[in-house]
């Protein structure tokens, strides 16, 4: 049976194919794994100067109040995730977690608040559950609508606003997490300084008619050139960001993720709006008294990469089981094996040594701080 027979395309198909792309299934989309440049190549650029991704696989759903009033559309969604969403900004935009009643998580999204409505940003594997889970549990306060003629570009590094700056002048004044609506090459589009790359950057949601026209301009200059998913998958683990599905997911909660960042204080025990989202009395325990475990950094010594799933212990002879890896691989900004993963409290500080299961091998690797490399975002 041919893998490819029934994946879906996105609208920038035929130019991944043009590239020299190499494709492969991911969430049930053909994408391009990498191109001709190689991952260490694309990483390196993203990280460098700018590279180009195509993320519009990923599902893009307009939550609208039927009151009319987008005050009503944010307590609607505050009743799905343990954020601050009544007080999030015109034009600014917030991460987010849909956790489940036992306090995991279902997914993590982006929350965008564009006036009358709220645009969010779900991942591509989660995006069909996580309509119906907002149709089931919202929908009778809202109208929940998953965009299917959009496409969604990412364009990251240090030099993206330069190189987004020669489209639309006014992106330089854009803050990390800042929305704004504006028309590149005469197309209008949403920009939000955002990304997943632990870079300065932006995404680009727009049309999916003219989202080729959009990234070959993008593509003509000099500083840019298209990255892949493997690309992607390294860039976000030196910066120690969450892959749902690996890192996250309904048997991980926001605190043993690390992600309590993400609860604002007004969501937390004595807040103003506290609770009232599901898994409630786990998350505001935890938060007050911590989690049995925590996701860490992982530096493995050598040059080996260790990747999920390899089991993590506290002795060298691999007798006690203690953890896992949950996600792994080289990392080049920093010159060598990086990875992430699930340990006790007690062995969760920065400089534990544990060892990890390789081919029937206990490698030792080091907790380390969270992130990897230091983060380029626009403050």
């Amino acid at each position: 049976m041919n893998d490819h027979a029934e994946l879906k395309t996105t609208p920038l198909h035929a130019l991944h194919l043009e590239l020299g792309a190499r494709m492969v299934p991911f969430a049930g989309y053909d994408m391009p794994v990498q191109y001709p440049a190689g991952v260490l190549k694309e990483h390196l650029q993203a990280r460098a100067a700018t590279g180009l991704f195509d993320v519009s696989h990923m599902g893009q759903v307009i939550v609208r109040a039927r009151s009319g009033d987008n005050a009503d559309a944010a307590r609607a969604l505050e009743s799905l995730v343990p954020v601050d969403v009544l007080g999030l900004g015109e034009g600014r935009q917030r991460y987010a977690l849909f956790t489940d009643e036992n306090g995991g998580i279902l997914d993590d999204l982006m929350i965008a608040n564009r006036d009358d409505h709220f645009f969010v940003v779900v991942n591509a594997a989660c995006k069909q559950a996580d309509v119906a889970h907002m149709v089931k549990r919202i929908g009778d306060t809202c109208e929940i609508t998953l965009l299917d003629d959009r496409a969604l570009l990412a364009l990251q590094g240090p030099r993206s606003v330069d190189v987004l700056a020669e489209l639309w002048a006014d992106v330089a004044h854009m803050r990390f997490m800042d929305v704004a609506e504006c028309h590149l090459h005469d197309q209008p589009c949403i920009i939000t300084r955002s990304g997943y790359s632990g870079e300065d950057g932006f995404e680009i949601s727009l049309p999916a008619i003219y989202a080729e026209d959009v990234a070959r301009r993008l593509l003509e200059h000099p500083d840019v050139q298209p990255v892949g998913l493997g690309a992607r998958d390294s860039l976000r683990l030196e910066a120690g960001l969450c892959l749902y599905g690996n890192d996250i997911d309904r048997t991980t909660s926001p605190v043993e993720a690390g992600l309590e960042w993400a609860i604002q204080k007004v969501r937390r025990k004595g807040g103003a709006r506290a609770g009232g989202f599901p898994g409630a009395a786990r998350i505001l325990d935890e938060l007050e008294h911590g989690a049995a475990r925590r996701r860490v950094g992982l530096k493995p010594e050598g040059k080996a990469p260790v990747r999920a799933p390899a089991a993590l212990f506290a002795d060298p002879e691999g007798r006690e089981e203690i953890g896992r890896v949950t996600s792994g691989g080289f990392g080049p900004s920093v010159e060598g094996p990086v990875a992430m993963g699930y340990l006790p409290v007690d062995k969760a500080a920065p400089g534990t040594l544990v060892h990890a299961e390789v081919r029937g091998k206990y490698l030792p690797v080091t907790v380390a701080a969270l992130p990897f490399i230091t983060p380029g975002y626009k403050r």
